[in-house]
Order: C-alpha cells, then structure tokens, then sequence
C-alpha cells in the first residue's frame, strides 16, 4: 500500500509513521517527495474544508494511490474556539509553535479568562486508489494551563491538558498521544474502514 500525505510537518508525519505501523506493506511519502510540489493556500473555512484542500492539491499530481490529507487545531472556549482553523498561524503566517503559544496565554489574560476549557480537533479526509473520498474526524477535550510545561510533542502540546489528566500533552508523551489524541481518533477510523 502506497499512501502520500499532504503535509509538511515532521511532527505529524512522526505520528502517522507510529498509528499506521501494523499496515505492514505500507509505504508513506509526502508532498516533500515531489520536488516541484506548491501547497495551495488553506483558505477553507473550516477543518474539513482545508483537509480536503490539502489531499485534493497531493491528488492531483498523485493519481492512483491513498491520499491522506487532515487540518487540526485548537479550539478554545473562552476564546470563542480560536485560534481554530488559524492555529498553526495564529502568531503570524510563519510563526513558530512558540509564538502561537505566546499569543494564546496573552489573550487569555488580556481579558481574564476563566473557562479553560478547550478541545484538538481533527479532521481527515482519505482519497483512494480509486478516487473515492473518505471523511474521519477526532476530538480530544482538555483545558489550557497556565504557562507551557513538557518538552515532548509539538504544536500547543505544552499547554494542552487532557481532559482527566493532570500534566500536558507534552509531559505525557507520544504514547499517551498516540493512543488518545484527536489525529489518533481520526486515524483509527480509518484503520476500522481499511479492515472493514
């Protein structure tokens, strides 16, 4: 099985490697491997729609093998769910993970927020060999800390606590994030309709 990922971050391809492991056929490239490939620029308005913007750019240059492409973020109640849809950019177009984290705590305590309630969603959109297009989507609820605590991880992992845990994402780890995550979520559906 040959399966093309519309992604550029590491992080996400490490852990598409690690859910997709038990396909033991399997061989995952990404838009890296093409070297003339441009992304088109995620202008959707929501997840999904960024998703399939994402797979239907890596399709049209790779026709006839599985196309994965997903969009993900952050979704903070007290924040009216941004940074959402911009939350790779929400600091700036090439901001980095620490930025976005910056800019987030700052808005929570521009104007005190007391809900810290938050949620990574997921969503995932597959294309086959055969041009069928799948849909998955993955949710993890939590709450945001107050400073960014953990190494591991990426993303807002630092100042994501699951919900009934008590350390961040980027405490807890891959294992516990690729067993519980929102991406985990999304792809274990996709593993369920492989086998199906």
């Amino acid at each position: 099985m040959e399966l093309w990922l519309a992604t550029g971050n590491k992080g996400k391809v490490n852990e598409y490697k690690i859910g997709l492991k038990e396909l033991a056929d399997l061989k995952i490239f990404t838009q890296a491997d093409i070297p003339s490939f441009t992304p088109r620029p995620e202008d959707g308005k929501t997840f999904l729609e960024n998703a399939q913007i994402k797979a239907r750019t890596l399709k049209a240059v790779k026709s006839g093998v599985w196309v994965l492409g997903e969009d993900s973020g952050l979704e903070v109640e007290g924040l009216n769910n941004l940074p959402g849809i911009h939350s790779a950019r929400y600091a700036g177009p090439k901001a980095a993970d620490s930025e976005n984290i910056a800019k987030l705590l700052k808005m929570m305590t521009i104007r005190p927020i007391a809900n810290r309630k938050a949620r990574f969603v997921c969503s995932t959109v597959v294309f086959t060999p055969d041009g069928a297009e799948w849909h998955f989507d993955g949710v993890m609820n939590g709450t945001i800390s107050t400073k960014p605590v953990g190494q591991l991880g990426f993303g807002y992992d630092p100042v994501f606590i699951p919900e009934g845990q008590t350390q961040t994402l980027a405490e807890l780890g891959p294992g516990f994030k690729n067993q519980h995550s929102h991406r985990a979520q999304a792809l274990k559906a996709f593993l369920e309709k492989l086998k199906a």
